[in-house]
């Protein structure tokens, strides 16, 4: 069974991965065009490379310095010598996703604006392409990770189901670490980038967006494939890999005392992820489009693709299930069908909030009529307003996968490995569901170098629908990616149990009641951690944002001829601004992320860390859906504005619309997906300090 095991997942990483080089090959088959687009690209290129050299050498000290941490501990006990190294590796595949997709992103941009002129269907497949570069990397990379961590946790050292899980469970942490790095810094950069791009050239010069006068231009370009590319890579992988690894390890749990029944609980999530990502192929071949640019039709054209794998694989569960776990437990097939359904709806809904096709962006929109004010306050409203359906969706995934799979209040470990396997399902699919986000960038990329290259300007028409369409997808991505963030942080918290329980066994579930007040204290404090992370990353965006601000309008007051075309501006200036503050503003939220479990571990004990993991994974995940959907509605909103509406581009209701996109810029792309990050590395580095905060305490 185990040899089966180590098979299945290592063909299915093999086959995501040489997906992942056929579409890259075929992007790169394409034409750059001009010789300005390619001179635009390769500085957009140039600018990522620098800064993510920047970005994994600071990275680079940490994780030595938390290897030294970890090892210490292996030392004395309190870990396995497996630890430090499986963090290590965790980190370096999160890291190299976002990296690959990175490279393929601004090696697509110039030729999605180039095939753009030939037609709109031509630039989506070459846009799409790329993104399923990023998205098969992703998921190739983290079944490769376990199946070379099952391999020799198994067969060199020779451990059990539960050993196993309990070292590889580590290995997340080391890749939810990497995540928030890249998602922070690559985050705070773009939208430093695009803050001060917009503010002065849109609203104070008057002057479109992306031209090549505007002195941040480059920088904006630059922050899309740092942020929503390499940092979107590194989030997801950490994200696929924990919900995996988890699942896994709560099987494990449902089925102690049975060996053999502990390592098919084990297989399910790892098996399933690699029928996924052929189902994900299967999908990717039905992406394609007419030349309208009508953003239902793009919408369809895209959801034709994910709907298909979402299919392929609530097909291909049933018999997983049944044939190896048997058929008493054939009902944990609803679970998987439980998670996939709330991926789709939470989809849905955030398509209808962000989407500028449906009612709410309308809406939002005509408030532009009375300035920027009513527009803030009405995209605040709409975001608040949003997180009702998730939350509702999610409630109802979590009661049908505990209470199918046979999950009890006395008895919890089954319905707990249900909730495990419904995030599972849930991102079985990512490989075509993060395809569709990562295009995005890409798209938006290319109508900047068609802006810049003064091309024709029906090709900026299509690169402004596929544009629209991938912010429309990208928030669709980030609604998917945290509502799985929550029912991963849940199974997390139950790991965390788990694992305290097999270290003082006298605990039960009941002993974590919220009339504990260690659990109650830790609770406030747990759903005070995103408020506080959503603050440090806003103010560090605001910040950078200032210095950008503040140089654009000096290049524009000092250098002559700039604004009449007849002199160029200096982008590198801009670029290493937004890199050096990205740099520096990234460390203190993700060291607080890993500090706070320790310090409130030690203080309240294992109680107290159960509150502020329940606490941080109810209010993250409120705070997360309600900055995305917000940040994207404001996007939509000026795209739907800039599209003829309301007074269309240069108008007083385009600039009231520009402050509102101005203020969601940090909503959506640096603080929102952020925070999905947080509640799973406060779960991660809790299991790994847990035997340190059994044995040291102050109270409880």
């Amino acid at each position: 069974m185990e040899l089966y095991l180590v098979i299945a997942i290592f063909v299915g990483s093999i086959l995501a991965l040489v997906f992942a080089l056929i579409m890259a090959k075929r992007v790169m088959s394409f034409d750059e065009g001009t010789d300005r687009m390619k001179k635009i690209s390769a500085s957009i290129r140039s600018g990522a490379n620098a800064y993510l050299k920047r970005q994994y050498t600071i990275v680079l000290i940490f994780f030595i310095v938390m290897f030294v941490i970890l090892g210490a501990m292996a030392i004395f006990g309190l870990l396995t010598p497996y630890v430090p190294f499986a963090f290590i590796t965790g980190g370096f595949f999160s890291g190299l996703s976002g990296f690959v997709g990175m490279k393929i992103a601004t090696a697509a941009n110039a030729r999605t604006a180039n095939a753009c002129r030939t037609g709109l269907n031509k630039g989506l497949r070459v846009a799409f392409s790329a993104g399923s570069v990023m998205g098969f990397t992703v998921v190739g990379l983290g079944l490769l990770d376990i199946s070379i961590w099952f391999t020799l946790l198994k067969f060199v050292f020779k451990l059990d189901a539960a050993g196993i899980t309990a070292a590889m469970l580590t290995f997340g942490m080391g890749a939810s670490s990497m995540a928030l790095f890249a998602r922070v810094g690559g985050g705070i950069f773009t939208k430093a980038a695009d803050v001060g791009a917009d503010l002065v050239g849109k609203v104070e010069a008057g002057i479109p967006e992306d031209d090549p006068r505007n002195p941040a231009v480059i920088a904006d370009n630059v922050g899309d494939n740092v942020g929503d590319v390499a940092g979107m890579g590194a989030d997801l992988y950490e994200s696929y890999v924990g919900s995996v690894i988890s699942c896994a390890a709560l099987g494990v749990a449902a089925f102690s005392g049975n060996g053999d029944m502990q390592f098919k609980a084990m297989a399910i999530p790892m098996i399933m992820a690699a029928l996924g990502i052929l189902c994900s192929i299967i999908g990717t071949f039905f992406v394609r489009t007419g030349e309208k640019t009508e953003q239902k039709l793009l919408l369809k054209a895209l959801s034709r693709g994910t709907n298909l794998a979402a299919i392929l694989i609530a097909l291909a569960a049933f018999p997983l299930i049944y044939f190896i776990l048997g058929a008493d437990h054939w009902t944990l097939y609803f679970a998987v069908l439980a998670g996939l359904i709330a991926g789709v709806l939470i989809g849905k809904s955030t398509e209808y909030f962000t989407s500028d096709t449906y009612k709410p962006t309308k809406k939002l929109a005509s408030k532009s009529e009375t300035g920027s004010a009513t527009i803030i306050i009405g995209g605040l409203g709409l975001g608040m307003l949003s997180t009702a359906l998730p939350i509702i969706i999610v409630g109802i995934a979590v009661l049908v996968a505990f209470f199918v799979s046979g999950g009890t209040l006395q008895a919890p470990q089954m319905g707990l490995y249900g909730i495990a396997l419904a995030a599972v399902g849930m991102l079985s699919t990512l490989g075509i569901t993060l395809a569709t986000d990562a295009y995005g960038p890409v798209a938006d990329n290319a109508g900047g170098i068609a802006e810049m290259s003064g091309l024709e300007p029906e090709v900026r028409e299509r690169t402004d629908a596929l544009d629209s369409l991938g912010n429309t997808t990208a928030a669709t991505g980030k609604g998917f990616a945290i509502g799985s963030a929550a029912l991963t942080a849940l199974a997390l918290i139950a790991s965390y149990i788990d694992k305290v329980q097999t270290m003082s066994p006298d605990i039960n579930y009941d002993s974590f009641s919220v009339m504990n007040p260690l659990v109650l204290i830790g609770l406030f404090i747990g759903a005070c951690l995103p408020f506080v992370f959503a603050a440090l990353t806003m103010d560090a965006v605001g910040r950078a944002a200032q210095s950008v601000v503040i140089e654009v309008r000096r290049q524009f007051k000092n250098i002559k001829g700039l604004m009449e075309g007849k002199a160029d501006p200096d982008y590198a200036k801009c670029v290493d601004m937004c890199s050096r503050s990205s740099l520096k503003e990234m460390i203190l939220p993700t060291v607080i992320a890993i500090i706070v479990p320790v310090i409130v571990g030690l203080v309240l004990g294992f109680y107290g860390v159960v509150g502020m993991l329940a606490g941080a994974t109810a209010s993250g995940f409120l705070m997360a859906i309600f900055m995305s959907n917000s940040g994207g509605a404001w996007d939509n909103a000026k795209k739907y504005i800039e599209a003829g509406n309301h007074g269309g581009k240069g108008s007083d209701q385009h600039k009231a619309a520009v402050v509102g996109d101005t203020v969601g810029d940090p909503f959506k792309d640096t603080s929102g997906p952020s925070i999905n990050i947080l509640i799973k590395l406060l779960s991660m580095v809790s299991i790994v300090f847990a035997a340190l905060v059994v044995q040291f305490h102050i109270l409880g």
